[in-house]
């Protein structure tokens, strides 16, 4: 089973103590904003992993957006293409899923990767090779899970996946429906921790899936039970607390947004 998801909190007055971080708590993978040390280690953190991003690929990525370049790479049986998804006009700016190309991303996924705060969940950190595995088999798989980047107004901030969480190892722990949807992310942008973009950008995936997959009458997500900022981020994204589910690496909440109660919450 991939990580599972992680989350921003809904604003940075949330923040718990060293035991629980703003955007991926100690139990949950992604866009954790501190790995327990003071301010000063968070500086160093924040320093090293504020990513500048070439203008080749910024110009890489836009091109991608124009042409297309992306979609045949991508197996449509199951999700269809993320890729061809028309970007959302979000409170952060306009936010767009790119399946991910290793040769042009995974430099930037495995620094993510190796952030101390993304490291103690996603448990990805090493040399590139250790993310390559992980994002490999889904994109040579059936297309059941799709690793994208998440660009925010033109700049690659976030990883996600997109999975179908009846076909997954979760459906073994909780009452799947058919096509229900999962998602996974990361925040890799540390300017954008501790914010509430986390939130916007959950919501604005959630409405992507139900959006473009009409047959997909729940978005699923498991952040780790102890993880109470990252709970609280997908209540804010409207989402639902159905249930408490023991994984094999943790226990969870599982947190579902109906698609029927979608405009309520």
């Amino acid at each position: 089973m991939p990580p599972a998801d992680a989350s921003a909190e809904p604003d940075a007055s949330a923040e718990p103590d060293a035991s629980a971080e703003p955007d991926a708590a100690p139990a949950d993978p992604g866009c954790a904003e501190r790995s327990g040390g003071g301010a000063g280690e968070r500086d160093a953190v924040e320093d090293t992993l504020d990513l500048k991003l070439t203008e080749e690929l910024l110009a890489l990525i836009a091109e991608e957006r124009t042409t297309g370049a992306d979609r045949a790479r991508v197996p449509q049986e199951l999700l269809g293409d993320p890729g061809a998804w028309q970007p959302a006009a979000t409170a952060a700016g306009e936010f767009a899923l790119l399946p991910v190309r290793p040769e042009r991303d995974l430099p930037v996924l495995s620094r993510w990767m190796n952030d101390p705060a993304v490291a103690a969940f996603w448990e990805l950190a090493g040399p590139e090779s250790v993310t390559a595995d992980h994002i490999g088999p889904q994109l040579e798989g059936d297309g059941r899970s799709i690793p994208c980047l998440g660009v925010l107004d033109g700049t690659p901030m976030s990883y996600w996946e997109i999975y179908r969480a009846d076909l997954d190892p979760l459906a073994r722990h909780y009452p799947a429906r058919p096509h229900d949807t999962g998602i996974h992310l990361l925040i890799g942008g540390v300017n954008n921790r501790g914010r509430g973009v986390g939130t916007t950008l959950i919501r604005a995936v959630a409405d992507l899936v139900l959006d473009n997959l009409p047959r997909c009458g729940r978005v699923v997500a498991e952040p780790d039970l102890r993880n109470t900022p990252s709970v609280s981020a997908f209540l804010s994204a409207g989402f639902r607390f159905s249930a408490e589910v023991d994984l094999p690496d943790k226990r969870a909440a599982l947190m579902i947004r109906d698609r029927t109660y979608r405009d309520q919450l």
